[in-house]
């Protein structure tokens, strides 16, 4: 990776020039080591905005401002937005709407602090070969199109900006390699894949804030008993689901009438195919207890063994 590391830098200046770079970060792998990437190729005429859509994992906006301010002293932008991007969602269930929307929403927001910033050129993103694999039909029509990336497919002309995407012709686990080679830390670089529109593609069905918050707790607990157990390096990607579905369960003496939550988690090399993850029953039913006891909304919880295909990883 060395080698890709200096000839992509060298691409970087020459694209850019004297240019002002505005990367998306999301706190995910793929943006992290394309913001580093930058950073070492034109430091700070690069500035990053962190866009909040409320849709995060558990205490990821604050780990994201924390990490990329006083580890790598990269200039950045936070933004809550999360009213604007619940707001357009609410009443929404069909997923590649959801995409679309959020994919929008994405774009408006940057378009704001971008010109709050002035004067930039050029959208950095972390889109990598299976975004533009699973976004575009072999054929070039829409017929084979799997899903919709929200970081795929270029910016609105309104915006007048030019993308720079240095990990376009890479997979994940190159993705990570070049971390590593940038000396970004394991705690990053190592981390689970997560997807640009968040939460809200593993809440199928209608999004609500407390489902959301639901999630996030269910989706905490199953993480750290992963931790715990020493698995998280051997799984590729571990998330927690939200089922539309209510079933009936005891809690102490009394009925109860809670959402149903799915575990998933597989192992993959390039994330194109996957297998679920032979957990242990033990291990589940821990987990499930955890959840049950601990997470109030949900009494149920079942595990996903779908390969992709024919399932994709994430559900929607």
């Amino acid at each position: 990776m060395a080698a890709f590391r200096e000839a992509e830098i060298a691409r970087i200046r020459e694209q850019v020039g004297s240019g002002k770079v505005i990367c998306g970060l999301s706190g995910g792998v793929d943006s992290a080591v394309a913001a580093v990437l930058i950073h070492q190729a034109i430091g700070d005429q690069l500035t990053c905005i962190f866009v909040d859509h409320g849709l995060l994992r558990q205490d990821e906006a604050e780990d994201v401002d924390r990490v990329f301010r006083e580890r790598f002293n990269i200039p950045l932008v936070t933004r809550d937005a999360s009213e604007l991007f619940l707001g357009k969602l609410a009443g929404v269930s069909d997923p590649e709407q959801k995409r679309k929307i959020i994919g929008g929403a994405f774009i408006d927001v940057f378009e704001e602090e971008a010109a709050k910033i002035g004067g930039a050129e050029f959208l950095a993103q972390g889109t990598l070969y299976p975004d533009v694999i699973e976004s575009v039909s072999s054929f070039g029509g829409p017929s084979a199109t799997i899903k919709s990336h929200h970081n795929v497919g270029g910016l609105p002309e309104r915006m007048n900006m030019k993308l720079v995407e240095p990990l376009r012709e890479l997979f994940k686990d190159e993705v990570r390699d070049l971390g590593r080679e940038l000396g970004i830390p394991e705690i990053i670089v190592g981390r689970h894949p997560f997807p640009g529109p968040g939460l809200a593609i593993r809440l199928p069905g209608e999004i609500e804030p407390d489902k959301i918050e639901i999630l996030r707790k269910a989706d905490a607990v199953y993480l750290d008993e992963i931790r715990k157990a020493g698995l998280y390096d051997a799984i590729w990607q571990a998330f927690a689901v939200l089922l539309p579905v209510r079933t009936v369960g005891v809690m102490g003496d009394a009925r109860t009438y809670d959402y149903v939550c799915a575990l998933r988690a597989v192992t993959s090399t390039d994330g194109m195919t996957a297998e679920s993850y032979p957990f242990d029953h033990e291990f589940i039913a821990a987990v499930a207890t955890r959840i049950n006891n601990e997470v109030r909304g949900i009494n149920r919880v079942v595990y996903d063994v779908t390969s992709k295909p024919p399932g994709t990883i994430e559900w929607e």
